[in-house]
């Protein structure tokens, strides 16, 4: 057998469901990678080793009854994961990525991690975040920062960046994500992985925090299209009906093809119009790679010129920071919060109710008139970033050591962080907004073959509905 942690998440749940590999034996595996990696990644702020081979010692008991009853097992019996630190797991500290929270162990499960453990999960800990998970980088002041596998001068990318590295250097073999404005998709990105957002109402957000526009839902990040197809089954609650037949499963959908699809392919960005922006070489080069794949599998691709509304950016900024202006944050702990949060934060409070609801009404409008306009298309193609992975600092100016950075190495340039991440992952808000589906695949890599150099990603939105699809076209095209 091939190392335990070079096993498709699928070969691995089956190793576990035959009794070939114990969730024992699996658990300890993980966390004995994650001890050797873990220093230099920053990918898990909380490592919870008892908790998880407690769980794994009764996933094996569950093994031998079900062997003996001849019941069945859970779908994803005893496979280890991690969830990011915006989300509550029992008895376990919730950072939220800040150090002016009081960090006290959650009461009770989140919506999220209540249906993957039902699922059979053994979860290994808590993954690095920015703080509030309001950053496309996973940097802040309670941890190190997370790094890229691939390059560890390079960001992961962010909010689910510490997940996304995790499963990236083979620490855990898949991980659930939330993406409210490309959280999934910008690491999946930044970290050569298939991310999937699925469309608003699928699957439980997972987070604890506000969400007053329905920004964000969870997807899966993992290392193909058939191991984010087998998350995702787990992450969807099932019929409300028991005697209800379930819908085949997205496994089972992915490894089917696709029809033959019309792609519209754009560059067009709702944030041009405020912070214009050029395309590095790298990111033109996976969007020729995705239209030269998508051909090569029969696929009609063509431009498309998309109009967006230019008040979209104050609109989406409003309701895409209105959680963290009412967050329960102390006076005296207000200079703890990183620069771009406490700016952000004040600029919230400083809004009325009526203002963030003209916002959110902007959006919902937003939403239908570009869902008409992609109508156009069976999908659409765009670059998943615009600009390689950015290197750990860059976006606030911090120098980046091995640890955690004091307050003094950050420049407190929190409108010039916004507009580079902005620059930065030009198409991904927009899917949020308008609640779609949406994958990145990693179509393309600097060093010329896959694993070579830095990975580039491109990114498909389908219409609502169409989370299926757009696994069978990752995987209809190697990935």
């Amino acid at each position: 057998m091939a190392e335990i942690y070079e096993l498709s998440a699928v070969d691995l749940r089956d190793a576990l469901r035959s009794g070939e590999l114990s969730a024992r034996e699996v658990t300890g595996y993980f966390l004995d990678r994650i001890a050797a990696e873990n220093r230099h990644l920053g990918a898990f702020i909380t490592v919870t080793a008892e908790h998880a081979l407690r769980d794994a010692a009764a996933a094996d008991k569950s093994h031998a009854r079900a062997a003996r009853n001849g019941t069945e097992l859970a779908l994803l019996h005893g496979m280890p994961v991690a969830f990011k630190d915006l989300t509550d797991v029992a008895g376990v500290v919730t950072t939220h990525g800040s150090a002016a929270l009081d960090h006290k162990p959650a009461l009770a499960d989140g919506a999220l991690v209540a249906r993957l453990k039902s699922a059979g999960v053994v979860s290994l800990g808590k993954t690095q975040v920015p703080e509030f998970g309001l950053t496309a980088y996973s940097e802040n002041r309670i941890a190190p920062p997370s790094r890229n596998p691939h390059a560890l001068s390079r960001s992961s990318g962010g909010s689910t960046g510490g997940s996304a590295a995790a499963v990236a250097a083979g620490l855990v073999p898949f991980a659930p994500g939330s993406d409210g404005g490309g959280s999934v998709r910008i690491p999946a990105a930044a970290c050569g992985l298939v991310g999937l957002k699925p469309g608003r109402g699928l699957v439980p957000a997972g987070e604890s925090t506000g969400d007053p526009a329905g920004l964000v839902v969870s997807g899966p990040l993992a290392r193909s299209a058939a191991d984010a197809a087998l998350l995702l089954d787990a992450m969807v609650p099932g019929p409300a009906d028991p005697s209800t037949q379930p819908a085949p499963g997205y496994l089972n959908l992915a490894g089917q093809d696709p029809p033959r699809l019309r792609i519209g392919v754009s560059l067009d960005s709702p944030w041009q119009t405020i912070f214009p922006f050029t395309p590095d070489p790298e990111a033109l080069d996976a969007l020729a790679e995705g239209i030269r794949l998508l051909e090569a599998a029969g696929h009609e691709t063509s431009d498309s010129s998309i109009r967006y509304d230019n008040r979209y950016p104050a609109a989406f900024t409003t309701a895409w920071t209105a959680a963290v202006g009412d967050a329960r944050i102390v006076p005296q702990r207000e200079a703890l919060l990183t620069p771009l949060t406490r700016t952000f934060r004040r600029r919230a409070q400083q809004r009325g109710p009526a203002k963030l609801a003209e916002s959110v009404g902007l959006l919902r409008q937003f939403q239908r008139d570009t869902i008409a306009q992609y109508a156009a298309w069976d999908l659409m193609l765009m670059p998943a970033l615009a600009q390689t992975p950015r290197p750990v600092g860059w976006f606030t100016g911090a120098a980046h050591g091995d640890g955690y950075w004091p307050a003094a190495t950050w420049t407190g340039d929190a409108d010039g962080d916004y507009r580079k991440q902005c620059e930065y992952a030009p198409w991904s808000s927009m899917v949020n907004v308008c609640g779609l589906p949406a994958i990145s695949i990693p179509a393309h890599w600097t060093g010329g073959a896959r694993g070579a150099g830095l990975p580039m990603g491109i990114q498909l939105i389908g219409p609502m509905g169409s989370e299926a699809l757009l696994l069978q076209l990752a995987a209809q095209l190697g990935f």
